[in-house]
């Protein structure tokens, strides 16, 4: 199937979307095996991420497209390939694959994602989807219109770049013992974009289409590492926050993750913390951002506001209930942080939620 644009397409060169799959794909599997109903589901006082949106691309001219479905436009690269792809109308049952791993976040509109043995979800802007190689998806566009197309970028990244970013990463920077190894976890495929992975993903678009010279292959290189960090991260952050119950008998990141759940209504001493992590307090703090992308103190935080939140759904809570029932002592505080975490107020979030 060819769907790409002549003009920027360089797939006739490309080693990621040619459909060969000559080479078998290795994961590096976590070493704690997890049952898929473990991992999503819903637990009191969960995080409730917030979605960050990918940059928009200018919409093609409809005299320029190939095709009203799945437009493709590509940018090749030695160890990946951005493809941007447009929809101008409605369509169901659109198959597409990649012959290596691929990291796909939507831009605009709607898609309704059908994936092998999976259950057919809605796949919407601020949202991510990774895929093995070789996997077909089978796509609905519902809502395509030409006026308002949907929108999707893929990256298709190389077995070499991936291979070597976690091997760096597990010789050099190690987690802590009974925390796992870095590695991509295929059952954790549709995510949430956070403000770590919804950056480094804008800027290999913005590298991609913008830069020249001979230092663009590096440019895209060195953020396509960061970006699969972040996505490593991002991931992390799942398995815990749905999982930390099941897991802190035998995780101690787990386990200090449970005796933050645990004491959110009360001050939280940090030394007891990292003896729960089996840790010193620097060593804590240090592999904790490592893991998760953020601080203890930031996951304390988000942690705090999802509990709030989970108190502002009975309309009889009031604001200053929820703030000091979630562990804030300050009403000021907590309505600030509340909106820069959320994005409203605490008051409209009970109006509008």
């Amino acid at each position: 199937m060819s769907l790409c644009s002549p003009s920027k397409c360089l797939c006739s060169q490309s080693k990621l979307y040619k459909n060969t799959n000559n080479a078998p794909y290795k994961y590096h599997k976590i070493d704690i095996l997890l049952n898929n109903d473990v991992i999503f589901k819903n637990s009191l006082n969960q995080i409730e991420v917030k979605k960050y949106l990918i940059d928009p691309v200018p919409v093609r001219d409809e005299r320029s497209l190939f095709t009203l479905v799945e437009n493709r436009t590509a940018y090749s690269f030695e160890m990946c390939e951005l493809n941007l792809f447009e929809t101008h109308q409605t369509a169901e049952n659109v198959n597409l694959m990649f012959d290596h791993f691929v990291l796909t976040s939507m831009l605009a509109g709607k898609k309704v994602m059908k994936l092998p043995n999976k259950k057919a979800f809605d796949y919407l802007p601020g949202e991510s989807v990774i895929l093995p190689p070789g996997e077909l998806m089978n796509i609905d566009f519902p809502e395509a219109q030409k006026k308002n197309p949907t929108q999707c970028m893929a990256l298709a990244i190389s077995d070499d770049v991936i291979h070597k970013t976690m091997d760096t990463l597990n010789e050099v920077f190690p987690k802590a013992d009974t925390w796992g190894q870095w590695n991509i976890d295929p059952s954790i495929f549709h995510l949430t974009n956070n403000l770590e992975l919804a950056d480094t993903i804008n800027r290999i678009v913005r590298i991609t289409q913008n830069e020249n010279g001979k230092a663009k292959d590096l440019m895209v290189e060195l953020t396509l590492r960061e970006m699969l960090i972040r996505l490593m991260q991002t991931q992390a952050r799942v398995v815990f926050e749905s999982s930390y119950q099941f897991l802190a008998t035998n995780n101690a990141l787990a386990s200090a993750i449970q005796h933050i759940k645990s004491n959110l209504r009360e001050k939280i001493n940090m030394d007891k913390l990292a003896d729960k992590a089996c840790m010193s307090r620097a060593s804590f703090f240090k592999k904790f951002k490592e893991t998760m992308g953020i601080t203890p103190s930031q996951y304390i935080l988000k942690s705090r506001i999802a509990l709030a939140q989970d108190l502002l759904k009975n309309s009889r809570i009031s604001i200053s209930e929820a703030c000091y029932s979630s562990g804030f002592e300050n009403l000021s505080h907590f309505t600030k942080c509340f909106k820069h975490e959320v994005g409203i107020t605490p008051t409209e979030w009970q109006l509008h939620r």
